[in-house]
Parts: structure tokens; C-alpha cells; sequence
């Protein structure tokens, strides 16, 4: 069986797609495996930032498109870039086990981000980090970097930012952990809904790769990015939109905390709640009904 894998072509969705072909191939023996790349929107304009460019789907659509057509079987996706609604057709089969869904911060000198001087150029593509960090630090200056994980790297090696903040999945699959300053617990940065997470999308109608990627399927993982995309869903929000969901399950149970913040850190709405995993869904609905309703929505009305 020969399997057509579509995948964004930067070092880090390469990596993370040629791990995910692993556990595949581990999976479903004498299966063979071919990846095609794409440039997206997202991959495309790197001269502006993601909450500026606008639109859902920026590095997901191409892929999507390729599966519509019949040019491609599976596309692989970083989850927290997935839109919650998908084109008709199509379906999220399998979420593999998640990687470390943290942000971090990444300093030259192995400075932590309380430590960093006042003034201090603060690189972020996010502003989902970006409105939570300037609300603990509004004595630093915050600035938008895009580019592979690589190329972010170099530039605070050149003196371009003094510091960096990422997502430590990334980082870990590129091989890039060691250059990693502090974690930041989600106390401190409530990662993106999905962060960590992969999403290995198909066609809904396709049921002989359905059964192959469910070899590989991670169902605590499902139920956790269950909780926290309808979170994100309920809210409509996107990446222009600075809002967190992390979702963590455990014996039966499931814990999820959600935060809408303004952009400029001056409002964080944060809320908790718990109940069973069968309740995941209709948690992250509960949970972004009682954000709304404490502050959310003015927050959302003024950003759109």
C-alpha cells in the first residue's frame, strides 16, 4: 500500500511528520509512505504577523485542499493551527500522543524571563503569549518574530531580540530542547488550545486510512484537545485572538483551565473547572460561556 503524506515543507513540520511516519510505519508494516510538501499562506508571508494577516486556515488550507483533490491521503498539522471547523469532507482521525504543550522562554545567556532587564526586546509570533507575558512584565518590549525555529534562533543569537518565546514542542521534536532557557508552567503562560498536539486529517469517507492511522491514536490526548478546540470554537477565535486552553486527564477525570486576554496584558479573564472525560466537550462550551460572560466579550468585541 502506498500512502501520500501532506505536510508544510519548514524543518519543523517536516520533523514532526517524519516522526509522526514513524510510528506509522511501526503500525502498519510493509506500508510505504511518501511526503509531499506545500507552502502555505502562513509559510508564505513571514514580513507580518499572524494576528495582522487575517483569515482561518493560514497553514492548514493547502494541505486540506490536496486531500480534497485526491493529491494526497493524510495531511499532518501542528493541531493548534487547525481550525475548529473543518471543509466538509474531511475528518481529524487520529491525535498522537502529545508532545509538552509549555511555552518557553530561550535567552543567549541563559538569562529567565523575571530576570530579563527592563527593555528588554522580547520576541513572540503569539498574542496569546504576548498579552500574558506583558501583563507580568509590562516593563519589557514585546516584538513580532516570525520564521522556522531556526531562523528565530539565529536572530537572538545575532542580538535581534534578547530573548524568545516559544512552544517547547517545536522545539523538542526539531531537536532543539537543549537551547531551551526555562519552561514556563501554564500557571504562568496558558499554552494555545492544541499545543503540542498533532492532528492527522483524511478524508471522512476513507475508511481503509482511518484504520491505519488509528493505530497510532492517543485517546487522552483526544479527550483533552477535545475540551480545549471547543473552548476555542464556542469563542470563534483564531490567532488574532489572545486566547488559552490546556486540558489535562487523569483517571476518568479531566481538568481544564481557559483565559481570554486583552492584547496589552491589562485584562486577564482566567476560569478552571474539572468533570468526566465524557464531559470534555460540553466542559470547554461551559468554560467559554463563563469567560464571556466575566469580561470575555468586551474583550473579543473591541479586538474584532
Amino acid at each position: 500500500m502506498h500512502v501520500r503524506v501532506a505536510t508544510r515543507g519548514s524543518l519543523l513540520a517536516l520533523t514532526q511528520t517524519g516522526w509522526l511516519v514513524d510510528r506509522l510505519k511501526e503500525a502498519n508494516p510493509g506500508t510505504e509512505f511518501e511526503l509531499i510538501t506545500f507552502k502555505t499562506v502562513g509559510d508564505k508571508v513571514l514580513d507580518v504577523a499572524l494576528s495582522q494577516i487575517g483569515g482561518k486556515g493560514l497553514f492548514t488550507k493547502e494541505l486540506e485542499d490536496a486531500l480534497l483533490a485526491g493529491e494526497a491521503d493524510i495531511a499532518v498539522h501542528s493541531l493548534k493551527d487547525m481550525p475548529t471547523e473543518q471543509p466538509e469532507g474531511l475528518a481529524l482521525a487520529c491525535t498522537p500522543p502529545r508532545e509538552d504543550a509549555r511555552d518557553v522562554v530561550i535567552t543567549a545567556d541563559g538569562t529567565k524571563f523575571m530576570d530579563l532587564p527592563a527593555g528588554t526586546l522580547v520576541g513572540t509570533s503569539s498574542l496569546r503569549r504576548l498579552a500574558q507575558l506583558r501583563a507580568l512584565r509590562p516593563d519589557l518590549e514585546f516584538v513580532p518574530i516570525r520564521g522556522n525555529v531556526d531562523t528565530r534562533l539565529r536572530k537572538l543569537m545575532e542580538g535581534q531580540v534578547g530573548a524568545l518565546i516559544m512552544a517547547a514542542a517545536g522545539l523538542h521534536r526539531a531537536g532543539f530542547a537543549a537551547r531551551i532557557t526555562e519552561y514556563l508552567e501554564p500557571s504562568v503562560s496558558l499554552p494555545a488550545p492544541g499545543q503540542g498536539a498533532l492532528a492527522v486529517e483524511i478524508r471522512a469517507a476513507d475508511s481503509v486510512i482511518a484504520a491505519m492511522v488509528g493505530r497510532v491514536h492517543d485517546a487522552r490526548t483526544a479527550v483533552a484537545v477535545k475540551a480545549e478546540r471547543a473552548l476555542l470554537g464556542h469563542l470563534q477565535g483564531g490567532c488574532q485572538v489572545p486566547i488559552g486552553a490546556y486540558a489535562t486527564v487523569a483517571d476518568g477525570r479531566i481538568a481544564l483551565e481557559g483565559l481570554i486576554a486583552s492584547p496589552d496584558g491589562s485584562r486577564v479573564i482566567r476560569h478552571s473547572a474539572a468533570g468526566s472525560e465524557a464531559e470534555a466537550e460540553a466542559l470547554g462550551v461551559q468554560m467559554a460561556v463563563w469567560l464571556l460572560e466575566n469580561g470575555g466579550r468586551a474583550i473579543l468585541e473591541s479586538l474584532r
